[in-house]
């Protein structure tokens, strides 16, 4: 599971890592030169760079095992292309060939406004939005670009051409049941046609052996019609769907094996190729409760078929990798969050019988990325705990980590003006700056460490996919930042030396929660919609709830000054009652799978926008240059070989531009045919 920013922002990296230096080329930045944050802004879109701290101290081994893991990684960015959309390769290659070889006018707004498109496509992995998941509008006419096909001798169908501008295939993942949750989803999970109840009637029909310890169905495949009209899944593996880039993964992680810091994370890689080559589930688990044991060492990594954010039924994996590098002056400090797991689920206001009397197996580390691909690029994670499957998190534990490269990226490159607009009062901005920060990155601990391991599932109820269906993720996510949000207005927090005045922290993780929540966060919606994404629906879902359940001693008071409407908390010990509550009857939904409730509390709660709010939220924004959305360029690992051929040593470079990082990854990358 992943955690987004409070300010609903995710930032990735990826990294292009090639054998051959010669085929990249970079720029390197001189360790004297300030770094540049930003890269470049576009549409709604920041880019931004990263560095990786400490990188000079890793042993040549340590930096090979990083290299391989990165190579692997971006080995399988072609897969989450085409799980998005179908026609996302051919229309990238489309683009591509048009940006690199159109010789005509390029001072036209027109191909200025081609330039930004394709941006935004390489953004989003596709040609839906990485956020909202519409599908982006060209601000150029389909004379024009068929203009450009022309000119450049690119190829692409005139069906695929017609349907980049108009309404087929317009939502990447629908969620409103009205429509169809598959009908209404574009994303290339299911063969068209296929139905929600032929799905959900195909896997009633599937059972592991131990009724406990259920396999992960439908994660690495897509589902389809055989040729007799029955539906069979076409399992992502080699010599299987996708078998060319993932016949690189393997490869790439056949080497890193080669180096593993130790035996336990050789074995737990030698689990996932297994995997890779096998697509067998009951392998999958394996390799999760390999993986999550194996602890030692300063590289660790995420890669495969993980989340299933982007599947409107909530079974199917997008691919993803992270490598990461242990920041240990960071993750002493944050470790005694895990530490204390125990005390957090024994003190929590859960119903007794929904606690785990042994909370087993939480690491949590700040880690130091070092290259992201799939679903975790260009817009990434800040935190992450896995693995997702609930019984291997009760018998085995789950790794936390909290990217801080990244999050130290973001910070330094923003500001405080939103802040000032949408802050109620001087006190508000005042915790906001001193404690802001600190507050983001312990409830990120507190939500992927204690939240997302609290809890359990009462006996012979299904996993959430089964029982909770499409409200699955958002249920979660809001379930973990509950938790969070409960302990971060806790004197326990200061005597556990994390903070120096818990009130004061707690003040300010409240202030910002509910104020991202029930506006700030809106300026990522277009006029007149409602919310569809799984984290800014619990964000509003959480703060709604506490609003409305509070209105009776003005907990939260709705304030218009000048016009301008702001969101005052009167009493935070009430409205730590509030999340409290709230957490309870979060995990009574998952521990009962009491679906009706579930959906009750989401469609009444986070999908409907205050469409006044909306519009003078989006108008106090206009002002502000910086757009809503920030991802992240790659820097890249370049082996320094000598005569024999043998690696040396691995610098680490930067990109010159977002436009060169996207085209050297179709180039060097590119293992995939155009349909698949």
């Amino acid at each position: 599971m992943k955690l987004k920013t409070i300010a609903g922002i995710f930032m990735t990296a990826t990294i292009l890592v090639a054998c051959n230096k010669e085929k990249t080329e970079t720029t390197d930045v001189e360790e004297t030169a300030p770094f540049e944050y930003v890269a470049e802004e576009f549409a709604d879109i920041k880019v931004l760079r990263y560095q990786i701290p400490g990188w000079e101290n890793l042993t040549l081994k340590e930096k090979e095992l990083v290299y391989y893991l990165t190579q692997a990684g971006t080995a399988g960015r072609d897969i989450h292309w085409d799980q998005n959309y179908k026609h996302n390769l051919k229309i990238r290659k489309a683009l591509e060939n048009i940006y690199q070889n159109y010789k005509g006018d390029k001072t036209s707004a027109d191909w200025k406004n081609f330039e930004i498109y394709l941006k935004r496509v390489w953004f989003s992995n596709g040609i839906h939005h990485h956020y909202s998941s519409d599908k982006i509008k060209p601000d150029f006419s389909k004379d024009y670009f068929n203009t450009l096909l022309k000119e450049t001798n690119s190829t692409l169908a005139p069906e695929i051409v017609e349907i980049l501008f108009n309404d087929v295939d317009a939502k990447k993942v629908n969620l409103d049941e009205s429509k169809g949750l598959l009908a209404g989803s574009a994303v290339n999970f299911y063969e068209s046609g296929i139905t929600d109840k032929e799905v959900e009637d195909f896997y009633k029909t599937k059972s592991s052996p131990d009724k406990d310890r259920q396999y992960s169905f439908g994660l690495n495949s897509k589902l389809v019609r055989n040729a007799n009209g029955q539906l069979e899944e076409k399992v992502w593996k080699s010599g299987g769907m996708y078998g060319p880039a993932i016949d690189k993964i393997i490869y790439w992680l056949e080497k890193a094996k080669s180096v593993a810091e130790n035996k336990e994370q050789g074995d737990a890689l030698a689990l996932l190729i297994s995997y890779y080559k096998t697509g067998d589930l009951k392998t999958w688990d394996d390799y999760n409760i390999a993986w999550v044991e194996a602890t030692k060492g300063n590289i660790d990594y995420i890669s495969g078929f993980v989340e299933v954010y982007n599947d409107p039924l909530g079974y199917r994996g997008s691919y993803e990798s992270v490598v990461q590098i242990n920041d240990f002056d960071m993750s002493k400090k944050m470790a005694v969050v895990a530490e204390n797991a125990q005390w957090f689920e024994d003190n929590s206001p859960l119903m007794p019988e929904h606690k785990k009397k042994n909370v087993v197996g939480v690491t949590y580390k700040v880690v130091v990325v070092a290259g992201e691909s799939g679903d975790s690029s260009p817009s990434t994670p800040i935190g992450v705990n896995l693995p997702n499957a609930d019984w291997i998190r009760a018998e085995h534990g789950s790794k936390s980590v909290s990217l801080g490269n990244i999050t130290d990226a973001y910070s330094k490159s923003g500001g405080t003006d939103k802040l000032k607009e949408f802050a109620n009062d001087k006190e508000e901005i005042a915790l906001e700056e001193k404690y802001g920060e600190l507050a983001g990155k312990l409830h990120t601990a507190l939500h992927e460490v204690v939240g997302h391991a609290s809890g359990q599932i009462n006996r012979g109820v299904g996993t959430p996919k089964e029982t909770l269906k499409s409200y699955a993720s958002t249920l979660e996510e809001g379930r973990a930042d509950l938790v969070g949000l409960f302990y971060l207005y806790d004197p326990k927090l200061q005597e556990l030396g994390l903070v120096d005045d818990w009130k004061s922290l707690g003040k300010a993780a409240y202030d910002g929660y509910i104020r991202n929540g029930l506006m700030t966060q809106l300026i990522r919606l277009e006029p007149g919609a409602n919310i569809e994404e799984a984290h800014m629906r619990n964000r509003q879902w959480v703060s709604a709830w506490v609003f409305e359940k509070g209105k009776k001693d003005n907990v939260i008071e709705k304030i218009t000054r000048d016009g301008k409407t702001y969101f005052n908390i009167t009493n935070y010990e009430k409205l730590h009652e509030l999340f409290g509550e709230l957490l309870k009857e979060t995990q009574r939904i998952k521990s009962e799978g009491d679906f009706k409730a579930g959906k009750e509390l989401v469609e009444n709660y986070g999908v409907k926008v205050d469409q006044a709010i909306h519009k003078e939220v989006l108008a106090r924004n206009e002002k502000f240059k910086s757009p809503p959305y920030n991802g992240f360029i790659n820097p890249v690992l370049v082996p320094k070989l000598d005569e024999d051929g043998k690696i040396i040593d691995i610098q680490v470079t930067q990109p010159k531009s977002f436009a060169e990082q996207m085209l050297n990854y179709s180039k060097d990358f590119g293992f995939l045919p155009l349909e698949n």
